[in-house]
Parts: structure tokens; C-alpha cells; sequence
């Protein structure tokens, strides 16, 4: 699909680069596999704000994914590809021999009128489904389940996928985009192909305003407060900060681990690639 940009009538026409999206569908999605979506506008169930600078934004319907795939062994053919508000990659409708609809995550390279099937043992095809030990090592996947039945919960992301590197007993190692390597049971599900919309990444907004249809509100720098209001703020003139960057509570912003231990973390061999402080 690639990308377009404008030419330059105003300031904010002249950076923007997005996604031209003249191949999906232009029409309403399917309501029976849509639901109203509540803004909370970053505030918790108290009312108290526990994500700042949300809020506002775009009504929109939250489309329900089939992550799951249990349709086993029943061949679905892709009726269109869609534009989803709540992701980055788009989702394509699937009927089946059923006549029922669900929405999955858009293979990249998919197209309409493509037959798609999830099971053991299928053909290794972009938009199957199938356990991790009936794929060949070296293969890209997305859509990955962590546990059995849980439904699929890595690469699920524009343009992202999971690398099989192999089958070592009764589990897969998968390599992450994050350069992570990590087992999972083998008889966990993962859908073959890359994520759709991988120019997603490439997109520049151009203008401030259409941060605040996506319900982002503006965000003022530490530098620009007060030191009672953060720990960057004061300074005879422009400052930039005088200490490593942290949160308005005093939390480090360069890479501090703030993820608890995890039953699953055994499985992990490498961890992910270190962020440079850049």
C-alpha cells in the first residue's frame, strides 16, 4: 500500500506522511463483531487521573478480534481487509463454510478471496493456523499463543512477527523482534506470515491535532515547571534538567526495569536487547 504525502499548502501539510489506505475497505465495519467502547479518559475507577494527558478524541467501536482461531479444520475465505481505530494493523472479515464471520489479524500480503484454515498439520500457507511444533523452523509467525488455549498474545502489532528457531522437546524457542528467545509449549497456536501495515512505523502526523483525535492530550516538558511541580523544573534560564531524566515522581526514564518476576520468566533464554540512553 505505501505511503503518500502532500504537497505543501500549510505548515502542517508540508511533514505529513501517512499511510495510503485506498485498498481497504471504505465502508462501515461488521456491527455484530463490534461493541461500544468506553473513554475513560486516563482516570481509574475512582475518578482519580492514573494516566495523564488523556483524553477526548474519536468515538470509536471496538471491533472483536478472533485471536483464539478455534475454527478448526473449516476452511474461511477473506471478505475484505479494514481499517481498525484500536490498532495498528488492519483486520481482515473471514466467512466460513459456516456461514459464520469473525475478524482476525491482517496477514501481510493477504488478499480478498484468499482461503485460510487453522488445525494440525496444514499447508504451510500466510493466514494458517496451526501449533508451533507443525511449522518449520525458520519460519515467521505472529499471533503467537504464550499458553495453551489462552489465545494468541505475541506479535500482534503493525509489521511485527516471532522467528521459530526450533523444537527442542516438548517446547518451541521463538525469537522475538525485541531479540528476546523464549520456549513456549509447542502445541501452543501462532498464525503463519507477518503483520499487516508494516509503513505504520513511517507515518508523521504533521500537526498536533491529530494527536488529539487519537485522545492524546499536550504534555508539558519538566524543564518548562517549577521545582515544586517536578524534579527537572527551575534553574536561572533555560535548563536542561541538571540530573538523568526522571518521572515527575523522582522514577528513572532511561531504562529502569519496572516489570515484576513472572512464573514465566524460566522460559525466557536471552532477554531482550538492552535501549541505548540516546
Amino acid at each position: 500500500m505505501g505511503l503518500k504525502s502532500y504537497k505543501p499548502y500549510t505548515k502542517s501539510t508540508r511533514t505529513t506522511v501517512l499511510v495510503d489506505r485506498k485498498d481497504i475497505w471504505k465502508g462501515s465495519p461488521y456491527k455484530p463483531l463490534t461493541r461500544g467502547k468506553h473513554s475513560s479518559g486516563g482516570r481509574n475507577n475512582r475518578g482519580r487521573i492514573t494516566s495523564r494527558a488523556r483524553g477526548a478524541g474519536h468515538k470509536k467501536r471496538y471491533r472483536i478480534i478472533d485471536f483464539h482461531r478455534n475454527k478448526i479444520d473449516m476452511t474461511g475465505i477473506v471478505d475484505r481487509i479494514e481499517y481498525d481505530p484500536n490498532r495498528s494493523s488492519y483486520i481482515a472479515l473471514i466467512t466460513y463454510e459456516d456461514k459464520t464471520k469473525t475478524y482476525i489479524i491482517c496477514p501481510q500480503n493477504i488478499k480478498i478471496g484468499d482461503k485460510i484454515v487453522s488445525g494440525t498439520n496444514k499447508e504451510i500457507k500466510i493466514g494458517n493456523c496451526m501449533p508451533l511444533g507443525d511449522i518449520p523452523p525458520g519460519t515467521q509467525v505472529h499471533n503467537v499463543e504464550l499458553n495453551l488455549g489462552a489465545g494468541g498474545k505475541l506479535a500482534r502489532s503493525a509489521g511485527a512477527h516471532v522467528t521459530l528457531s526450533g523444537i527442542d522437546d516438548e517446547y518451541a524457542i521463538i525469537k522475538l523482534s525485541s531479540g528476546e528467545t523464549r520456549k513456549v509449549r509447542k502445541d501452543c497456536k501462532a498464525t503463519i506470515g507477518v503483520v499487516s501495515n508494516p509503513d505504520q512505523k513511517n507515518i508523521k502526523i504533521g500537526k498536533a491535532g491529530r494527536n488529539r483525535w487519537k485522545g492524546k492530550r499536550p504534555q508539558t516538558r519538566g524543564v518548562a515547571m517549577n521545582p515544586v511541580d517536578h524534579p527537572h523544573g527551575g534553574g536561572e534560564g533555560k535548563t536542561a534538567g541538571g540530573r538523568n531524566p526522571v518521572s515527575p515522581w523522582g522514577q528513572s526514564a532511561k531504562g529502569l526495569k519496572t516489570r515484576r518476576p513472572q512464573r514465566s520468566d524460566k522460559f525466557i533464554i536471552t532477554r531482550r536487547k538492552k535501549r541505548s540512553d540516546s
